[in-house]
């Protein structure tokens, strides 16, 4: 069964780069409220990752939560977390089961952040994923990933942070009721 085109993947991709700007707005001016879609709502803070090491640990402890562990079963399977080579983009390997995800660069590490990494581990998450991304029942970036990308979030970072990013995958049309 082929799936869709991903179609919303730039509107999800556009809108998370606008959430985490938010989040790294709010610690450099030490302010965490927010004005979204007319609501003030105050910023949890996100973890950030020192090391390839340090996203692993949070990958396994995130993996091992009883709430997730009986939501996905895809939970069970243990993601391998590696550096990538380049510093645009962070991607999950399905067939290796492996988040890479690129190091320091000039000083930051853009990617080693949790809004990106729980991103990659929605991926994961999937349970109709193949290994063949070009046979998969969904679009990457469609309705039931963006489930449980607004799940993770909203669970593990808070509820404000999922609805800042429901609210401005909404605004952007991601296709988030």
């Amino acid at each position: 069964m082929k799936s869709g085109r991903d179609s919303k993947r730039a509107l999800v991709y556009e809108s998370e780069l606008l959430v985490r700007n938010m989040f790294d707005r709010a610690d450099k001016i030490g302010s965490r409220t927010v004005e979204v879609m007319g609501s003030e709502v105050t910023l949890p803070v996100e973890r950030r990752f020192a090391s390839i090491d340090s996203v692993q640990e949070y990958v396994d402890r995130v993996l091992g939560l009883n709430w997730v562990r009986r939501r996905w079963e895809r939970a069970a399977v243990p993601v391998h977390i590696r550096a990538r080579a380049g510093n645009s983009a962070a991607h999950y390997e399905s067939d290796s089961a492996t988040i890479a995800v690129p190091e320091y660069h000039y000083g930051t590490a853009w990617a080693f952040r949790e809004l990106v990494i729980l991103h990659e581990l929605a991926h994961h998450l999937d349970p109709t994923r193949p290994d063949d991304p070009a046979d998969r029942p969904e679009p990457a970036h469609g309705p039931e990933f963006l489930d449980r990308y607004l799940t993770l979030v909203s669970e593990i970072i808070g509820p404000e942070a999922g609805f800042v990013l429901r609210a401005t995958l909404s605004a952007a049309g991601a296709g988030v009721d």
